[in-house]
């Protein structure tokens, strides 16, 4: 029989209209979520969504007056509103910290059409943006409405997202409550949601307390393979991962080959070789074959111990069982040599990997930017950097930051600013985190004039100067009469609103360097 596709795909409204689900076993709360999301994909989004749309969509988002100005600015623009272009909104508005009230606005305006639903995607990424500036009411009221209209959204990652966020700021104990309200939220409060919970404390509280709710909670739920892993994973007490090894046997439960590699994870952080060896041989026997990763665990925990040369050898010796060194296991690798301040080895097995097929990445690279920022060496670090750009490997927000502190301590404004205009061109790392270093360079030179078009650079892409970074800048332009100038500023400052962000120069989406100590 011929299955056509949904006619009302052709069609040239804006949104999926409504349509009978007769003969479909599809979710009675959102009746067309069967076709919308199977075959969306095939018609709109299989189009790639033009930059400009995006970028368009994205401006209005964040520069809206108020909510009618929103919708009136969304109807004339003529821009076709599909799922694939409302996620990369969602995405562009939250890593350029946008104001949340607009976010949510937009989201409303579009989760209000008839006929449409709203992705996973950006559902979990608007609970992000509210979650991330502590709108934790709004965050409610759109968990309950979404309830209502489309169920199937609340998921155990949206679980994770909202928890994540809650624990960053309130206790173990409102952190559990807070997942006890997701009972009457999501379709399902099994384990999966468990499992959430447990995650988040691992990740945003500590080990112990992931143990005391797990063990508070578990006669609640099923606990399976993938809770003990997130149980296992992160502890630096061999003790207490033992423990939980040996309570999933107990329980029935076959440890996997992610269960033993948190065992060599631990050992060789530990600094307890032996064991993590003879976890590999209780694996082979098993017939549970390592993988890339448990090699990876190994090799760091080698060079814990000041052995950079044997962990080396670890790459040749993984061969031998048909497994293959990947970028990640030679960054290990390569890190032990540059703690032992072995540059030289570091170097040889950098070219090890391009001999390989294996290309460094951004994390290679920041091993050396380490290293270099540490010993004042402007010249290495910039030569890399030019190397970087040669191989078309981009920087990420430590490469970045190493450079931009190293450019500040030896004030070099023509390198400061040859980096920051490739990250407008290509679009890497933070602009937040890189320019309130920057911008206390060129303020300390005096360089009103690049500031100035930094600035601009920077909330073109959307992204807000800091507080701290504009204050400065506001008193040198007032002192050197660049009144023009201010305003133009000021008023390009106001598009995105009051500052919502707490912390706003340390928090972000990315993990800030530690730059207060060398390697070691």
């Amino acid at each position: 029989m011929m299955i056509m596709k949904p006619l009302f795909l052709r069609f040239s409204s804006r949104y999926v209209p409504f349509i009978s689900t007769l003969g479909l076993n599809s979710n009675p709360v959102n009746p067309i979520s069967t076709f919308s999301r199977l075959y969306w994909s095939e018609t709109v989004a299989e189009t790639a969504v033009v930059k400009d749309d995006v970028e368009t969509v994205f401006r209005i988002v964040i520069s809206a007056s108020s909510t009618r100005n929103l919708k009136e600015s969304l109807k004339s623009s003529g821009v076709f509103l599909s799922n694939d272009l409302i996620d990369k909104v969602m995405k562009r508005v939250r890593f350029s910290h946008g104001n949340p009230f607009q976010a949510l606005a937009f989201f409303n305006y579009t989760n209000k059409r008839k006929g449409f639903y709203h992705t996973p995607f950006s559902f979990d990424t608007m609970l992000y943006i509210l979650g991330r500036s502590r709108r934790f009411n709004e965050i409610w009221e759109l968990l309950v409405e979404m309830r209502i209209k489309d169920r199937s959204l609340v998921s155990p990652r949206s679980v994770q997202v909202v928890l994540g966020r809650i624990a960053k700021v309130c206790s173990v104990k409102q952190t559990v409550e807070s997942f006890r309200k997701f009972k009457k939220l999501v379709p399902e409060f099994d384990t999966a949601c468990f499992n959430a919970l447990l995650r988040t404390l691992c990740q945003e509280k500590s080990m112990r307390d992931a143990r005391n709710v797990y063990h508070s909670l578990k006669h609640n739920f099923r606990p399976d393979l993938r809770t003990f892993n997130i149980l296992l994973s992160g502890w630096k007490s061999a003790e207490e991962a033992e423990g939980f090894f040996d309570e999933m046997r107990e329980m029935g439960i076959e440890p996997d080959v992610v269960s033993y590699n948190c065992l060599i994870d631990v050992y060789g952080k530990g600094r307890e070789i032996e064991k993590a060896y003879k976890v590999l041989e209780k694996m082979r026997e098993k017939e549970i074959s390592p993988d890339v990763i448990s090699y990876t665990s190994l090799i760091g925990g080698l060079g814990l111990v000041g052995q950079p040369d044997k962990a080396r050898d670890v790459l040749k010796e993984m061969k031998e069982y048909g497994c293959y060194p990947d970028i990640a296991a030679y960054n290990a690798a390569i890190r032990n040599f540059c703690i032992a301040n072995r540059l030289l080895d570091a170097e040889k097995l950098m070219d090890e990997m391009v001999s390989k097929g294996l290309n460094p990445n951004a994390t290679t690279y920041n091993l050396f930017f380490r290293c270099f920022y540490w010993s004042n060496d402007l010249g290495r670090s910039w030569s890399l950097y030019q190397r970087m750009k040669k191989t078309g490997c981009l920087p990420n927000t430590q490469s970045c930051m190493f450079l931009t502190r190293l450019f500040r301590k030896q004030e070099k404004v023509e390198m400061g600013l040859e980096l920051w205009n490739d990250m407008v061109e290509n679009g890497f790392g933070s602009y937040i985190l890189v320019s309130d270093v920057l911008f206390d360079l060129l303020c300390d030179m005096g360089k009103l004039v690049e500031v100035e078009k930094c600035c601009l650079q920077m909330m073109e892409k959307g992204h807000k100067p800091s507080n701290v970074s504009f204050r400065r800048i506001k008193v040198l332009m007032e002192l050197a009469n660049k009144h023009d100038a201010l305003q133009n500023l000021t008023e390009k400052m106001a598009i995105f609103g009051p500052s919502t962000q707490v912390r706003e120069r340390v928090e972000n989406v990315v993990e800030i360097p530690d730059l207060e100590s060398p390697p070691c």
